[in-house]
């Protein structure tokens, strides 16, 4: 197309445009403002997308959290409202039969969601009652501590009943000088009259997580002796494998409890259980959701701006009857008469595009800057993928070549002598 190379071409486009600046503008709005809500919408939900998988770093998101209750059927010879138990033999039970599970961590727990009071600690005449759990080294692996100082619980210190303790931020502030970034690694504190060497303490983001930073994780084998429990358990954490259903596994991981425990396979009291995997399921379907609806919302309002364009250029070639008549008559080929409408609508589609791509990626920068380094709210680096800007551009360029055909062969119809009789 030599049109384009032409200097005259452009001249006459930018008089065409220049000659309806306020029509030209308003023409370009819709453009404009679908371009916007495509980019901007699309940058807020991955923007979203992001503060989620931030908020959720370090977490197994395919994880289930058992725990046991009471029956609620009467099941062979026993009646409703039998307490049932998890026990430590019930982990290599639960591996050996659900073969999608990929480890499970033990915890008892006295404090926080127990629904038990926390314990007294102390240290130097400072004293507190905080949350306490005993864990297993695999437990970092579905809930990762943000750790400050130190390690977490490790094998050997289960293994060998060790009186370690990893503590939150909280305790350590009121335990230690935190102002003067005092060290806590191989110092004491007093829980239920025995002493604790620290060995870490971590840090729970705002509004993170499912944990609490008035928390200290001693090991398993450790609290049992404290509390006399035997091998008794409040809560199996269950990690399902990488490609399993995660509803399956709870279900599975359920009914074997079932069986061993004599309770009825209809029973859905008997054990409790928060899953984690369908929850993110959940969110993350609604997030991919919020992004189509984007792209569908901002793909409709871009086909009504470049449909609003035509329309212009329908009266646009209506206004230049006689000067399309006199073009032709001085030996304008039809096809060039067409090439230079279209042009002008390409031209168009794409300021306006470019227009509203700029402006959304300015909000976006905005909504980057307001949010940045705050935790409260889910939101964190609002990108658009540019693979996807840019194949809605050429969409764009593509719908106003082909809208811009409408006004373009309208204009070839127009016969040169009955255009210069037009007034």
């Amino acid at each position: 197309m030599n049109i384009i190379f032409k200097k005259d071409t452009w001249q006459e486009i930018y008089y065409s445009l220049r000659n309806n600046k306020l029509r030209t503008f308003l023409t370009m709005i819709g453009v404009g403002w679908g371009m916007f809500l495509y980019v901007s919408l699309l940058g807020a939900a991955k923007g979203m997308e992001n503060g989620f998988d931030k908020l959720f770093s370090g977490f197994a998101t395919n994880s289930i959290f058992l725990w046991a209750q009471k029956t609620s059927i009467p099941y062979d010879g026993f009646p409703k409202g039998r307490e049932v138990h998890l026990n430590l033999v019930d982990m290599d039970m639960l591996k050996r039969k659900v073969t999608d599970i990929d480890y499970i961590s033990p915890q008892n727990a006295r404090g926080s969601f127990t629904g038990t009071p926390g314990e007294a600690m102390s240290r130097n005449g400072k004293n507190g009652t905080y949350s306490l759990t005993g864990d297993y080294s695999v437990g970092n692996k579905i809930s990762e501590k943000k750790l400050i100082y130190g390690r977490y619980i490790n094998d050997a210190d289960v293994s060998g009943n060790k009186n370690v303790v990893v503590i939150g931020e909280e305790i350590y502030k009121n335990f230690f000088d935190s102002k003067k970034q005092e060290n806590p690694i191989g110092k004491s504190i007093n829980i239920k009259g025995l002493f604790f060497n620290v060995i870490g303490v971590f840090r729970v983001k705002k509004g993170g997580g499912l944990e609490n930073d008035q928390t200290a994780f001693i090991p398993l084998s450790t609290y049992t002796k404290m509390y006399n429990a035997g091998d008794q358990i409040d809560m199996f954490a269950i990690v399902s494998k990488p490609n399993a259903n995660v509803n399956s596994v709870e279900e599975d991981v359920k009914q074997v409890l079932k069986t061993k425990n004599k309770v009825s396979p209809e029973d859905t009291n008997a054990f409790g259980s928060f899953n984690l995997g369908k929850e993110f399921k959940k969110l993350t379907g609604f997030l991919t959701g919020m992004q189509l609806l984007t792209i569908i919302v901002g793909t409709l309002t871009i086909l009504a701006g470049v449909i609003a364009i035509s329309n212009i250029l329908l009266i646009t070639v209506k206004e230049r009857t006689k000067e399309i008549g006199i073009r032709r008559a001085l030996g304008a080929k039809p096809a060039e008469v067409r090439n230079q409408i279209l042009l002008e609508s390409v031209v168009i589609t794409l300021s306006s595009g470019l227009l509203g791509f700029m402006f959304g990626i300015f909000v976006l920068m905005i909504l980057n800057a307001v949010t940045q380094g705050q935790d409260s709210f889910p939101f964190y680096n609002p990108t658009v993928n540019y693979g996807n800007v840019f194949a809605a551009m050429a969409v764009m360029v593509v719908l106003g070549l082909i809208i811009g055909m409408i006004p373009a062969q309208r204009a070839v119809k127009i016969r040169p002598i009955e255009a210069l009789r037009t007034e």
